[in-house]
């Protein structure tokens, strides 16, 4: 078996999601709520900060996330399960910025339940980062919807 420790660790949590990504997203949602973000990184005049712990909030609105891939006391597995139960109410939807982990349980037992999955092309450059992320991301559109869900590709350009 593979040993994959340390493999997707990142000291830094609080990348800026970069503008021409974002303002696509916000253009066709009009988030109301950042569900992970803090003064310098906010994208939305609302939002919830990590001492705040949108984790132990109620989620409403149009809501962005873009969570901390690496924490260890917030795992990515469960932003995505809170995404997918706060959007089973009438009055929320979650569109999360995310690696396309397409080999996990949480993706196959909650993205793969979404309304839309949209896979990203190229690889954007998050805040001052020299380089674009090397790994593939997706936007996971979390709502109620009867149906399949929809899979397209989003290229920021």
């Amino acid at each position: 078996m593979a040993n994959f420790n340390g493999k997707f660790d990142t000291v830094k949590q609080d990348w800026i999601t970069p503008d021409t990504l974002f303002q696509k997203l916000q253009d066709e949602f009009r988030f109301t709520l950042d569900l992970a973000a803090n003064e310098q990184n906010t994208k939305c005049s609302k939002f919830y900060s990590e001492e705040e712990n949108a984790l132990s909030k109620h989620w409403s609105g149009i809501c962005w996330l873009n969570p901390p891939y690496g924490k260890k006391d917030r795992k990515l597995s469960d932003w995505i399960y809170k995404a997918w139960t706060e959007s089973q109410k009438p009055d929320c939807t979650v569109v999360m910025l995310i690696p396309a982990r397409t080999n996990t349980n949480w993706w196959h037992n909650y993205c793969m339940k979404s309304a839309e999955v949209r896979f990203i092309k190229g690889r954007p450059k998050f805040g001052d980062a020299t380089h674009g992320l090397p790994q593939p991301l997706a936007i996971i559109i979390f709502k109620q919807h009867s149906g399949e869900t929809k899979f397209s590709s989003f290229y920021i350009g």
